[in-house]
């Protein structure tokens, strides 16, 4: 087990709910709007970011409350007492998410450092088709279940790309030791960027190869970079940039390229249900890897509904193999039945959570 002891308050439309005596899988049933949902993102929030919605903090939390949340949950320590993490809002300040551990303050960043998460959720089925950006967050955000120093590369970079894009585009020229120091920390913070992606999918591509190719289509992935982030390069692209108005080149222009094996065709023309069993495969994939060093947990939003009961035993089945904590939700048990002997089952109704099982 990974996260036990889970309680939400003033989260969403879960004004107190409890979560106790979670196993390996878990599974949240409820009706649509009940608020199972908004408990895989209250989880979510145990990783750096901004959870599984994207959503502004400032608007977590419940209408009927006093404008803030919190969000508690103990995370099983090998031989040892267990981790208590927390998250949370102060009503004077709805928007800034604070953090505690063992109720220490700390950062987003170092949540990272004691559990890895990922989650796969509907609003993802279209992450073939869509644009480059969404693809490269969900790259980010699987490096970081594997490597929590990840974000601070990421957020590192980010910080220094806008800010060379503001002195590229002010009217005054910049100072040249200002940009320079700007362009040396993209370039540093950049290269490490590029680096754990390129791990991230080395490594996802080592895993995936020795899976099977059904019922899941297997995937072949590839990076695609974006360009150099050498800072001399940077310093001679200054002209082209500064009349683009932007940076044209470095790792936020990367893309991760995936190709169905077998056929050999682009994901983005891929079938819709052969993009959700790409989409699977990768995430299976990850999952075993992110269960070999940290405690993995694995968030997956009414996934089994739209599954076939052989791909759906096979899911089951693989990730119980990768020692990952899964919470599933859905609209019904029968999708489940294989697991239920040995799942922790919970009914939602109303943002209120009823042990079941």
């Amino acid at each position: 087990m990974a996260l036990d002891r889970i309680t939400l308050s003033s989260f969403r439309n879960h004004s107190a709910t409890t979560l106790g005596g979670t196993a390996a899988f878990n599974l949240l049933v409820g009706d649509n709007g009940a608020g199972k949902t908004n408990v895989l993102e209250a989880l979510s929030l145990f990783a750096p970011g901004r959870g599984l919605r994207r959503a502004p903090i400032g608007e977590m939390a419940s209408s009927a409350g006093a404008g803030g949340f919190t969000i508690g949950a103990s995370l099983a320590a090998e031989g040892g007492e267990p981790v208590r993490l927390g998250t949370l809002t102060d009503p004077a300040r709805p928007a800034r998410r604070q953090v505690r551990i063992n109720g220490a303050e700390a950062s987003a960043v170092a949540l990272g450092e004691w559990l890895a998460l990922a989650w796969l959720t509907p609003a993802m089925d279209g992450l073939f088709t869509g644009s480059a950006g969404d693809r490269r967050r969900w790259l980010d955000r699987m490096a970081v279940a594997l490597d929590a120093g990840h974000t601070r590369s990421a957020t590192r970079y980010d910080a220094a790309l806008r800010e060379r894009n503001r002195l590229l585009a002010a009217e005054e020229a910049s100072d040249p030791l200002w940009l320079e120091g700007v362009e040396a920390q993209m370039a540093e913070a950049g290269t490490m960027l590029a680096a754990g992606r390129s791990r991230l999918v080395e490594a996802l591509s080592g895993e995936l190869a020795d899976l099977p190719s059904e019922p899941f289509a297997r995937p072949d992935l590839a990076l695609a970079p974006g360009g150099s982030i050498d800072a001399d390069a940077l310093r001679a692209a200054r002209s082209r940039d500064r009349a683009a108005g932007r940076t044209l080149e470095g790792p936020h222009r990367a893309d991760l390229v995936v190709t169905m094996a077998g056929k050999n065709q682009p994901a983005a023309l891929c079938s819709t249900g052969e993009q959700k069993a790409l989409l699977i495969a990768i995430t299976l994939a990850h999952a075993g890897l992110a269960s070999r060093g940290r405690p993995a947990v694995l968030l997956l939003d009414e996934v089994a509904a739209h599954l076939d009961p052989v791909r759906r035993e096979t899911l089951y089945d693989r990730l119980a193999a990768s020692s990952a904590q899964v919470w599933f939700t859905g609209t019904e048990t029968a999708p489940f039945e294989p697991i239920l002997g040995r799942a922790a089952v919970w009914r939602v109704a109303d943002g209120a959570a009823t042990r079941e099982g």
